[in-house]
């Protein structure tokens, strides 16, 4: 099987990734496909599986990490595991496609180590932690708990940007989906 180039985006939580990973593929001249994580937690309501998520079981997912499934794989918060199977990586290669992953900040380094100069690692940044803490209550898919639990985590996910490739500031989304697309094409060409 020959391997393709990976595209990693990693953020904190309600920093854009998302936003533009879906950007990046209605770009069909970049021939890129959407690896789908493996979740335990429960999906949102605008959520679908296998499109969004493969959802599992607390139990199904540690069967898969003792028969080495996984790429990469880490539990978040207690019982919620994500993790990228190794066979989702080989059906998209398969297609003749380049991967790209929509990760949190832990996988997205795990996934660098893993794949080295075979991969583009981009660290999306927050113009600031109010503004991630403004977008993230914006979004109404969490409750005030759940937030104050994903700035904390923010917090110390910053401190790993250096180990990225490429820092994408998401102050202004316009800019930011242009500079993206501009250094994913730039990577995909070399």
């Amino acid at each position: 099987m020959e391997q393709g180039k990976c595209i990693i985006f990693s953020a904190p939580s309600g920093a854009g990734k998302t936003t533009i990973v879906r950007h990046l593929l209605n770009k069909p001249e970049l021939n890129l496909e959407f690896s789908i994580s493996a979740t335990t937690r429960p999906p949102r309501k605008i959520e679908r599986e296998g499109k969004d998520y493969i959802y599992m079981s607390v139990e199904e997912f540690q069967r898969l990490i003792q028969e080495d499934a996984f790429v990469e794989w880490e539990e978040v918060y207690k019982d919620q595991f994500y993790g990228t199977l190794k066979q989702e990586i080989s059906r998209i290669w398969e297609s003749g496609k380049h991967v790209i992953f929509d990760v949190d900040v832990q996988g997205g380094v795990n996934l660098k180590k893993t794949f080295g100069d075979s991969a583009l690692a981009i660290f999306v940044e927050p113009p600031s932690l109010g503004v991630l803490e403004s977008r993230l209550l914006d979004r109404a898919t969490e409750n005030r708990e759940s937030v104050k639990r994903r700035m904390d985590k923010a917090a110390s996910e910053i401190q790993f940007a250096d180990q990225f490739d490429y820092l994408l500031l998401n102050d202004e989304l316009t800019e930011a989906l242009q500079r993206a697309e501009e250094r994913v094409k730039q990577f995909l060409e070399e």
